[in-house]
């Protein structure tokens, strides 16, 4: 992806554009000053004034903009106003500040809103795009527009093992156990699938090849399916240097397309791409790939039920910037659309995630001159910190969750 610096409008229309309409950005304008009074924040606004109940530091620098893209499009707009920088955090954009100010804000995301005007939120926020909801065309797209995006960049930030998703910690972390951590958390889903010596294994999204050949030294024979084409490329090559390209097939393909009978199916932080309309499509695949005895390992991010009702239409800001077509579902999701599949063991990572995000977002910054060299111009990275804050924030403060669910057949 090649992009040039500042708010190019081409690549950012709605960044580099602000909302024409004054009479929504006074409604979000009067909505977020009564909100931020009573929180533990400190937000500042341009000629010194200061508000909340005190804490980590929000500064307002263009209120007209950021209430007029509040107004139009709400979260989408609280987003896109920092990425055009209308607010930042802490002195100088601080990033450990950009966190705690999320993660007050995700603690209290149900309450910033007034009863009467969240019963009107439906009528309000827009729709996710009819192109994003799962079916095959679409997953391809969404996968291309996220994974697709540079294997240079997932590089720079990501450790050794190019893993992206919650590590599993067993003590104090740095960046240096980061890669240890992975393959802790890699092992312990493999053990509960009983991936050993001649398991014929599946994984469902590949990524950049970690388990595919962590389970190969063990023994077994893997299918691996993905639809980036970076990922299959970067796997393939790991594979043939790790000498295990015997014992590893690497396909570009869609869940849905796989076929054959499999001892042992993994499949990390992938279902949160699948769709909610698809999750029962999700489980069926599962169950009519997986041999008598088998067992299914999988690793999924989760929402609180209610919220995920809430959300199941609507269009984020994460779902428009960084993983198009995403939803997260939520545990009681998961277990109604199992079919004959049960849950025999499970594990939260929460905390383990916040800290496998905090280490993302450390090395991210400490990289982003050589990112930016990569061709990824201001706005991006603006965008992209605040992905890793706002995710890092979402665990925190426990709004999210991420589980690693054994299944087997019910009996």
């Amino acid at each position: 992806m090649t992009t040039t610096t500042g708010r190019a409008p081409a690549l950012w229309p709605d960044v580099s554009a602000v909302p024409a309409s004054r009479l929504r950005g006074a409604l979000a304008r009067r909505l977020f000053l009564r909100a931020v009074r009573r929180l533990p924040l400190t937000v500042e606004l341009p000629g010194g004034e200061r508000l909340g109940t005190g804490g980590p530091v929000m500064r307002v620098r263009r209120p007209g903009d950021f209430h007029r893209r509040l107004g139009a499009s709400g979260l989408i707009g609280f987003g896109e106003a920092y990425m055009a920088g209308d607010w930042e955090a802490g002195d100088a954009d601080d990033a450990d500040d950009l966190v705690a100010v999320l993660t007050v804000m995700a603690e209290r995301l149900t309450t910033l809103v007034p009863p009467a005007l969240q019963r009107l939120r439906r009528l309000a926020v827009r729709r996710m795009p009819g192109d994003e909801l799962g079916a095959e065309e679409d997953t391809r797209r969404n996968v291309h527009r996220h994974y697709d995006l540079s294997n240079e960049l997932f590089a720079e930030f990501l450790d050794e093992t190019m893993t992206y998703s919650a590590a599993l910690f067993d003590g104090p972390a740095s960046w240096a156990t980061l890669a240890d951590a992975q393959r802790a958390k890699i092992d312990r889903l493999l053990d509960q699938a009983r991936v050993g010596p001649g398991t014929r294994l599946l994984e469902i999204g590949t990524g950049w090849g970690e388990l595919a050949l962590r389970a190969a030294s063990r023994g077994a024979a893997v299918t691996t399916v993905t639809l980036s084409q970076e990922q299959w490329a970067l796997a393939t090559a790991r594979a043939a240097d790790a000498g295990l390209s015997d014992r590893v097939e690497i396909l570009l393909a869609d869940y849905r397309e796989v076929g054959g009978s499999y001892d042992a199916i993994v499949s990390v932080e992938m279902i949160e791409a699948v769709g909610a309309r698809y999750w029962p499509v999700y489980f069926r695949a599962l169950e009519e790939l997986l041999a008598p005895g088998g067992r299914i390992a999988i690793q999924a991010i989760t929402m609180p039920h209610d919220r995920m009702l809430a959300t199941l239409d609507t269009h984020t800001w994460v779902q428009k910037y960084i993983f198009p077509g995403g939803m997260l579902p939520s545990v009681r999701a998961v277990e109604e659309n199992l079919g004959n599949l049960r849950v025999v063991d499970r594990l939260s990572l929460r905390e383990d995630y916040a800290e496998t995000l905090r280490l993302w977002r450390e090395r991210y910054l400490e990289r982003v001159h050589a990112i930016g060299a990569l061709g990824f111009d201001e706005v991006f990275h603006r965008m992209w910190t605040l992905y890793l804050a706002y995710s890092e924030a979402g665990f925190r403060s426990r709004y999210l969750d991420v589980w690693q669910f054994t299944l087997g057949r019910e009996a």
